[in-house]
């Protein structure tokens, strides 16, 4: 199971977690009353669920050339969506970025 801390405007907003290759789910933190981190997935208690990589992240990752890059860079499997964004995580498009965490703190 890999986890990702995700921050938006450096404010810590949640966990993104990978269960498997087919399921993965955001948590925004207990308390938090911060901006959401997309249109589509307002602030709530309940965690949300994805049977793919979750559009809003899909959106984040590179395409083209800098996705072949990344790939051959990193070795990462062109079906890893979510070692990309972890990849990636600190430079991506706009306020929210993501970070690689084990257990979900800090």
């Amino acid at each position: 199971m890999k986890k990702a801390l995700i921050r938006i405007h450096d404010l810590k907003a949640g966990i993104l977690t990978e269960y498997d290759e087919s399921s993965y789910g955001f948590r925004y933190d207990d308390g938090y009353s911060g901006p959401r981190i997309s249109l589509t997935m307002p602030v709530r208690n309940e965690e949300y669920l994805f049977d793919r990589f979750p559009p809003f992240f899909d959106g984040l990752l590179p395409e083209g050339i800098q996705l072949e890059g990344l790939l051959r860079i990193y070795k990462i499997d062109k079906n890893d969506y979510f070692e990309q964004l972890l990849v990636t995580g600190k430079d991506l498009v706009g306020a929210v970025t993501a970070e690689r965490t084990e257990d979900g703190d800090e």
